[in-house]
């Protein structure tokens, strides 16, 4: 594992985490990592399923006993004792924990009344989140009505009813439409705006880019690498990249760009023809290559480099697993 950082740095550490480590019988899930969050950012934990992101939440939160390594949390060891900083943490799961039974409003006074809050003040809470969440209007329906997007809202609203320092939100936004995933991205900035320091895992490569401060990479339930969001896309800089739509031929098409042009870097994505180099590309020569191989050529647009191309390369996992993994409907417990 490798992290950016400057000697000095005056970051304050809200938890911290080292050689974390956990076995499911001959499976390690999570093996030595090491990695710290601090006050007022937005840590972003990126992977695919099974790689340790669910199993680590469960662990700093308190739902699972690691096999080895320590958890502090605001100072207090918490790897034996969780319960210290109950009060410190919210929880958002990946499946929402909420009654079904209960409209929004009692769903959320119920949470509120878990952490000790007293009747009158967990309504007035309760009202107060409904309205921000814009859950208004649904406040006296049974959360079993609601849709995907509108139970995210009310289970984010029900992990903060405590005011919480630290926000834990595993996969927000898999599952709901375009339209409310831009909704909850905009509730998590703003909740961060006002002071939540948050702990996000995803799958949405460029949901991490949007809105994390620092990273970090996992998979096989190891630490990859952990940097801030610029440090990593600097990677990317003097990198050229163009990607051309065409008719036929993709794959040998590919393979003579390699032999004739063997400065660039050529492959096949989604059934198109992506090339990358360190240099300027010519577009001309290759658009008149495809022509002759017998393709006709439909497109040719340059690609911003992305974040997801940093995790592509350091990780050797294609996003595009990941991007399916997400939408499947789950079987079984993530790792």
């Amino acid at each position: 594992m490798h992290e950016s950082t400057q000697t000095g740095d005056s970051h304050e550490s809200l938890i911290e985490v080292s050689k974390l480590t956990k076995t499911f019988e001959d499976i390690t899930a999570v093996n030595q990592i090491c990695f710290s969050l601090r006050k007022g950012e937005i840590f972003g934990f990126l992977g695919p399923n099974g790689a340790g992101k669910t199993t680590t939440i469960n662990m700093i939160t308190g739902l699972s006993r690691p096999d080895s390594g320590t958890i502090k949390i605001a100072g207090k060891d918490c790897t034996k004792y969780p319960k210290r900083a109950q009060h410190l943490i919210g929880v958002v799961p990946d499946e929402s924990n909420l009654y079904p039974e209960l409209s929004g409003f009692d769903n959320l006074c119920f949470c509120a009344s878990l952490y000790g809050i007293r009747k009158e003040e967990r309504q007035c809470k309760a009202r107060k989140l409904l309205e921000k969440f814009g859950l208004k209007e649904a406040a006296n329906r049974k959360f079993a009505g609601y849709s995907r997007g509108m139970k995210r809202k009310l289970t984010i609203a029900a992990g903060i009813i405590h005011q919480p320092q630290i926000l834990f939100l595993d996969e927000p936004t898999t599952g709901i439409d375009a339209a409310s995933a831009r909704q909850l991205r905009q509730l998590i900035s703003d909740l961060n705006s006002d002071g939540t320091t948050i702990f996000l895992t995803t799958h949405y490569i460029e949901e991490a880019e949007r809105l994390c401060d620092r990273v970090a990479f996992i998979a096989h339930g190891r630490i990859v690498r952990i940097d801030t969001v610029e440090n990593l896309m600097q990677q990317t800089q003097g990198r050229h990249v163009v990607q051309f739509a065409v008719s036929e031929n993709v794959t040998a098409i590919c393979e003579n760009i390699k032999g004739l042009f063997p400065d660039l870097r050529c492959q096949t994505v989604a059934g198109e023809i992506r090339v990358e180099s360190s240099r300027p590309i010519q577009v001309g020569p290759l658009v008149r290559l495809m022509e002759d191989g017998g393709a006709e050529v439909y497109e040719a647009r340059k690609i911003r480099p992305t974040l997801e191309d940093v995790f592509i390369k350091m990780t050797g996992i294609e996003a595009g697993m990941m991007k399916q993994e997400k939408e499947k409907i789950k079987t079984g417990e993530e790792f």
